[in-house]
């Protein structure tokens, strides 16, 4: 239980269908400088956590997984900027710390299953994009197998977020109103670049246009992201230009380029296939020559593709049209509303 209302509202319904549910709170690690700045809201959330599980009758617990995230989420995730890279903190948080560190420790405490606010649902130890398209959280859940899923109930999955907001009033939950959290995974209000910038440091660099003519400036093409319309300046620009998107990034010359097409769309998208590795296949392998769809990104468009999987744990998508992937992002395939698996864009 994370203090947030879905999370929440998953203890009071499985609580109301008769389980005999505690609530537990997941300690992970803060920065000192996050403390200080007072941008850290763990404790706040832990206080909401257990004022809902006082609420509902159910007992409390904190468990304290501040080792397996520094290592596995924060580490990574340094790690992976300064090699040029985009990872994808939250679905390492999902791996090894939600459905790693808490779910070893739930199982050889004697639970039955593990619960979460997830988005998502499963049938027959498949993983299926939530109910509410909008709210849908299975991308950040493809590195999950069959072991962790005949273990896990998500109890709103099923729910739309306006209905969950309303049975939270109905349990009279108090965060029942609270807004929902943004940021990155645990940490906070801080977003990625800030958080980023305590352990790399920026560097002033160009924004370049298609023709390679300078129209602006940024603080450090490592904490840019294809794709991306924030984080850069243009100073070349008129009243009535498109916004600007991130469509090539060169790490050695701290230089980016911005396009007004969107990364889909950009003439700059170099290829229609994609390699990735570190994979995971939930239920089995894709079939070969069978018409898949895959995210690049947390409900960005489903994408036509086939999969060819190759040794090892490597696999080669390949798009019906061009498209620009990140080194470093997830790629999660669909076959229509389940969650195949993915991988790691190379």
């Amino acid at each position: 239980m994370s203090g947030g209302v879905d999370s929440s509202v998953s203890a009071a319904l499985l609580k109301e269908r008769g389980f005999d549910v505690t609530g537990v709170f997941i300690k992970v690690w803060q920065p000192e400088w996050l403390e200080a700045t007072g941008g850290c809201t763990w404790r706040e959330d832990r206080l909401d956590a257990m004022r809902v599980c006082v609420k509902l009758g159910i007992p409390f617990q904190t468990l304290d997984l501040e080792k397996e995230y520094k290592k596995e989420v924060v580490d990574y995730m340094i790690a992976e900027y300064k090699a040029g890279k985009t990872p994808n903190p939250d679905i390492m948080c999902n791996r090894h710390v939600k459905f790693g560190g808490f779910f070893d420790w739930a199982m050889n405490q004697g639970a039955d299953f593990v619960a979460t606010g997830h988005y998502v649902r499963v049938e027959s130890n498949r993983l299926l994009a939530g109910r509410d398209t909008g709210k849908d959280q299975s991308y950040f859940l493809w590195t999950l197998t069959e072991r962790e899923l005949s273990k896990t109930l998500f109890p709103v999955g099923d729910i739309e977020k306006s209905e969950v907001r309303r049975l939270a009033a109905r349990f009279d939950l108090p965060v029942a109103s609270k807004k929902d959290s943004q940021g990155l995974c645990f940490i906070g209000k801080v977003d990625i670049k800030e958080f980023l910038s305590h352990y790399i440091e920026p560097k002033k660099g160009r924004v370049l246009d298609e023709s390679g003519a300078q129209i602006g400036e940024h603080d450090g093409a490592i904490f840019l992201t294809l794709g991306e319309r924030h984080g850069f300046r243009i100073v070349a620009k008129r009243p009535d230009d498109k916004p600007y998107y991130v469509v090539a990034r060169d790490i050695a010359k701290n230089e980016v380029v911005v396009s007004h097409e969107s990364l889909d769309n950009a003439p700059s998208a170099d290829g229609s296939t994609c390699a990735v590795s570190s994979t995971n296949w939930i239920s089995g392998s894709p079939e070969q020559g069978k018409q898949y769809f895959a995210r690049i990104r947390h409900l960005g468009a489903l994408m036509p593709c086939t999969v060819e999987i190759h040794s090892g744990d490597k696999a080669m998508l390949a798009f019906e049209k061009p498209l620009v992937v990140a080194a470093g992002q997830s790629v999660v395939v669909y076959d229509g509303g389940v969650c195949m698996g993915g991988g790691i864009a190379d």
